[in-house]
């Protein structure tokens, strides 16, 4: 088994979070078995009683080949594909990819007067019984939330 796959890569280690980081370790140790174009920044899992909700942030820049639409929304396809083989017992996953905003010297970029330091360019929600219809949300845009600028920037492909 490669590196990449086992749950003790520091890889996973420190983009797994949340109250159920043993979830959070399992989705990202299959998730970076095998190369990304984009990058996953973090898979955060919460439980309560038996529900389980999880969150895959992907990085909207710096990828590893050029992305355009497709390329992109098989990416996602194929991440929430993957977060759910490798938690079966998964209720709902949130995906999202952020950008990072420019933070002039001297913002304050922590605390009560934290100006933003990322901002969501992507997000959908998959609740476990539409896992089916991902392909098709993505194509048709239900449910679907897109920085316009980031679209554009796909539909004419990028390296982020």
């Amino acid at each position: 088994m490669p590196l990449a796959a086992r749950a003790d890569d520091p890889r996973v280690a420190a983009r797994s979070a949340g109250g159920d980081v043993a979830t959070a370790r399992r989705i990202a140790a299959a998730l970076l078995a095998g190369p990304l174009p984009a990058q996953l920044l973090r898979v955060r899992c919460e439980r309560l009683g038996r529900h389980v909700d999880c969150g895959l942030v992907i990085g909207g820049t710096k990828f590893h080949r050029k992305l355009d639409l497709p390329a992109w929304n098989a990416e996602i396809a194929a991440l929430i594909d993957g977060a759910f083989a490798a938690a079966p017992e998964l209720d709902e996953l949130d995906v999202w990819a952020t950008v990072p905003l420019d933070a002039p010297h001297g913002v304050v970029v922590s605390g009560d007067y934290a100006k933003p330091t990322s901002a969501t360019v992507f997000s959908i929600t998959v609740p476990r019984a539409l896992r089916g219809a991902v392909r098709a949300r993505l194509g048709d845009g239900r449910g679907v939330f897109w920085d316009p600028a980031f679209r554009a920037s796909l539909a004419k492909g990028t390296n982020g």
